[in-house]
């Protein structure tokens, strides 16, 4: 009891104004599911509060966190892309069924810098994209680290044990990750961290990643958000969280088959990253493709002409369509 009067007080505190900010896309998610959340919380006040993006029955899995990120403040939506902070014990995941199905399913990350989700630009719009394809979808509004470098990758993590387990009511035969700067860093990190074949992704679709933590290309901002101050905890235990969330360091000849878009002008996440990653893959003969496209600077994410009135990719657009949509086809 004392758990789900915490939950009901942190809602009361957040944001009335959350809904203020809606998609431009009529799109909602079949079924949202939280991680965390007890189950005499009430879900449908819950998801309500949080976003317009929700399904209309919310369920929880009710899990046992074995670590908290520590944030206390409300979770708050903060401008019109969706930008999602604070977010904490509400950890859920939004899932869209395509009406035909074509056996593949896509966990995508939203990026932010690991201080923020995109859940619109680099989430809803996604799933709009990959369920025209018949892709189903599940977009992931994992608990921003907040120094806790291991949380964001336990929340992907149950998201695909969950989508495992019922991938075969589903029609779903593979199951991929996707991810969009520093949501691209937290798919590579899944791709080469997983835990078992439950939690290894099938494939996985990169765009603009950071793959990086440190210089001389790597985002460390991002990385700072994700490990935490150097000087609040020992030089060894830094070291070894260092070591363990670059992900260059891990690539194998078991890293599954990537695709990787990016723009040539993307000044936010310098290029190298992706150069890098796809240099190892090479190494380790990882069906992969890289796409560099001339223009698309950072966040080009899905956010066609239908939603904004400048299209960051432009007249590569359709290019960046096609190739994913060939890619994928090819995977079957």
């Amino acid at each position: 009891m004392i758990i789900v009067a915490a939950l009901v007080l942190a809602l009361n505190m957040s944001a009335k104004d959350n809904a203020k900010y809606m998609p431009k896309s009529e799109l909602r998610p079949d079924k949202t599911v939280f991680l965390y959340v007890p189950e005499k919380a009430n879900l449908k006040k819950i998801a309500k509060e949080l976003s317009p993006v929700t399904a209309k029955k919310p369920e929880t899995l009710a899990l046992e966190m074995a670590e908290s990120n520590g944030i206390t403040e409300p979770e708050e939506m903060f401008d019109p892309n969706g930008a999602t902070k604070n977010i904490s014990d509400y950890a859920r995941f939004d899932l869209y069924f395509p009406k035909n199905p074509n056996g593949q399913m896509m966990v995508v990350c939203p990026g932010g810098g690991y201080g923020c989700v995109c859940e619109y630009i680099e989430g809803l719009y996604a799933a709009e994209w990959l369920v025209s394809q018949g892709i189903t979808v599940a977009v992931v509004k994992y608990r921003l680290p907040n120094g806790h470098a291991s949380i964001p990758l336990t929340d992907v993590q149950e998201v695909f044990r969950y989508c495992r387990k019922h991938q075969g009511e589903w029609g779903v035969s593979k199951v991929g990750i996707m991810g969009f700067s520093a949501g691209g860093h937290l798919a590579a990190s899944a791709s080469v961290l997983y835990d078992d074949a439950v939690t290894r992704p099938d494939f996985s679709v990169l765009i603009y990643p950071l793959i990086s933590l440190r210089e001389p290309f790597g985002h460390v901002y991002s990385g700072s958000c994700l490990l935490g101050s150097e000087e609040a905890m020992s030089a060894a235990e830094y070291k070894r969280l260092s070591y363990k969330f670059e992900v260059l360091n891990h690539v194998s000849a078991d890293t599954p088959p990537t695709y990787i878009a990016l723009g040539s002008d993307d000044k936010e996440v310098s290029p190298l990253n992706s150069v890098a990653y796809y240099q190892k893959l090479l190494e380790f003969k990882v069906a992969s493709e890289l796409h560099i496209f001339s223009h698309g600077t950072h966040g080009f994410s899905f956010e066609s002409s239908k939603y904004t009135d400048n299209d960051l990719l432009g007249d590569a657009r359709d290019d960046f369509y096609n190739s994913l949509a060939r890619w994928l086809k090819s995977l079957k």
